[in-house]
């Protein structure tokens, strides 16, 4: 029985016993920490856009703005759950400053993740132009953003943009970086998010919350008619939205003022 029991026993435990360490793992590569997460935001905003840019293209007038808004909020939380644990799936360069802001990321990566982001809105755009008709992508403009007409539309656009990005990105911040608040419902939150602002906000400025999804089709389309508010705009509401974290609803890690 005595041998019986010493054939049994744990190997890794003799070697415990024996004042042995089991070997360190390896270090990620340098593929999992730099390229893997680059081509994931290419692919993951290169889907985005182009699931968002065929809804918008291929729109029914009588489902208004219902449908865009379920395909982009459907899109992003299945593209965030899966593409979360190599990229943090980003998507969207409003994302990407306020998380390094937030502590979320290492400043050499923000530049590659704008890039790619940018690379995966044209793709997808291009995707996009290449599966529907010309008659009806010329008629959307290939999705671009063309809803604002004249510069009396300027001041509720931009406004628009700046606090219906600031939530978004405000929820991406508690539900990711947040570390009091994180929780694996993030994908829908987010998703759920981008539903509601296009709902609430698509008639004002088309809700664009993503200058990567604006410039895609700008792109494509060689639209550029007020182009730089969905640049303004979305990036302005992520670093007011940085800013609330930091100063009032982050955690005593992440707040600069009032930590105990």
């Amino acid at each position: 029985m005595v041998a019986e029991a010493m054939k049994m026993e744990d190997p890794h435990s003799t070697l415990m016993e024996k004042g042995e360490k089991l070997p360190a793992p390896k270090p990620p590569s340098k593929y999992e920490t730099v390229f893997q997460p680059c081509l994931a935001e290419i692919l993951g905003t290169m889907f985005f856009v182009f699931i968002g840019c065929v809804s918008v293209i291929e729109n029914v007038p009588a489902a208004g703005r219902l449908q865009p808004a379920l395909v982009h909020g459907l899109a992003v939380a299945v593209l965030v759950a899966v593409m979360d644990k190599i990229s943090g799936s980003h998507f969207n360069p409003p994302f990407t400053i306020a998380i390094y802001l937030c502590g979320g990321m290492e400043l050499m990566m923000v530049g590659p993740y704008l890039v790619s982001q940018l690379i995966g809105g044209v793709l997808g755009a291009g995707m996009a132009k290449l599966m529907t008709p010309a008659e009806r992508y010329y008629n959307a403009t290939g999705a671009a953003f063309d809803i604002l007409k004249s510069d009396s539309q300027l001041s509720g656009a931009i406004f628009g943009e700046v606090t219906m990005t600031c939530l978004v990105t405000m929820v991406v911040l508690l539900v990711a970086v947040n570390n009091k608040t994180k929780t694996p419902l993030a994908p829908f939150l987010v998703g759920c998010t981008v539903t509601i602002n296009i709902l609430a906000g698509g008639d004002v400025s088309g809700t664009c919350l993503n200058p990567a999804r604006a410039f895609g089709p700008a792109v494509m389309a060689n639209y550029w008619n007020y182009h730089w508010v969905y640049w303004v705009g979305p990036i302005g509401g992520g670093l007011v939205a940085t800013a609330l974290l930091r100063v009032l609803l982050g955690d005593n890690k992440l707040r600069v003022v009032m930590k105990s």
